[in-house]
């Protein structure tokens, strides 16, 4: 059972995702109504799966931990529902009723440009000091696992997410090529967190995978590449892929704990990044 479960994770994940754009699509569905739905679904399955294929057993969040998580998330969804209504606006404004090219050869190119949107700004996020102090909260818990993928600043989410899409947007591609990505990039964002034990063999040099999106957690920085977390293409073109079969982390959350608020100080963790700033602060 769980071999099977190992083998079918992934495929199966990237299954939902493509019945899931084809119907929205198909029906004329609202990308603001599907995306909330998606996510669920998405956080549900992946739950299942780190209970009957975990990684590691004490990276599964205790009640407390759960508690924390939920309310980050809580704020997560909100800036992620901002940046939303913002992109759907505009991308209404702005982008194209219908395709200019082909949707078979429209939707890979939205997706290699939207994900090297998306390594670039998590990139960034990690060495400009002012991103940094946004993004270092979610890189706080001293595991990984599906439930605080969803520890994040929330206008870190916004801005992210704002940045992808407006790109996809601005470059020319249609409204309903900008959702097909922001649904793949929202289910592999999910899936590299997951705390399973499934490996993607020679596939990981192209999709990113929980074995390689750990050690981008890992508090040794000469590992803690993987910038990417849909197409792990990127990390090889920008030199930042740094796994190897076998290299697991040792450690995984801030090689500075003292740096950021701990995950259960929830109100000086949305008030950090407008503290005083020391000299010596840099980022990761």
């Amino acid at each position: 059972m769980s071999a099977i479960a190992r083998r079918l994770a992934h495929p199966l994940l990237l299954l939902g995702v493509l019945c899931t754009a084809v119907a929205a699509l198909h029906f004329h569905w609202a990308p603001e109504r599907v995306s909330p739905l998606a996510l669920v679904a998405i956080l549900g399955y992946l739950a299942v799966l780190e209970r009957v294929i975990p990684y590691r057993t004490d990276w599964h969040p205790s009640r407390r931990e759960l508690g924390w998580y939920s309310a980050y998330f809580l704020l997560s969804v909100m800036g992620g529902a901002l940046a939303q209504g913002l992109v759907t606006m505009l991308v209404e404004l702005i982008g194209t009723a219908h395709p200019v090219l082909p949707f078979a050869l429209e939707i890979p190119l939205a997706l290699l440009v939207g994900s090297l949107g998306d390594y670039l700004v998590h990139r960034w996020s990690h060495h400009n000091r002012w991103l940094w102090r946004l993004h270092g909260v979610h890189h706080v818990p001293d595991k990984v696992n599906v439930a605080n993928n969803g520890v994040n600043h929330f206008l870190d989410v916004f801005f992210a997410q704002s940045v992808v899409q407006l790109l996809l947007a601005l470059i020319g591609f249609s409204a309903d090529s900008v959702f097909v990505v922001g649904i793949f990039i929202l289910a592999q964002g999910y899936f590299v967190h997951a705390n399973i034990d499934v490996q993607l063999g020679w596939l990981g040099h192209v999709l990113a995978g929980p074995e390689l999106h750990r050690l981008h957690h890992s508090t040794d920085l000469a590992e803690a590449g993987h910038y990417a977390s849909d197409l792990s293409l990127w990390d090889h073109v920008f030199g930042s892929f740094t796994w190897r079969p076998g290299r697991v982390p040792a450690v995984v959350g801030l090689t500075d704990p003292a740096a950021f608020p701990t995950t259960g100080e929830f109100g000086a963790s949305l008030l950090h990044p407008w503290r005083r700033m020391k000299p010596t602060e840099q980022s990761a």
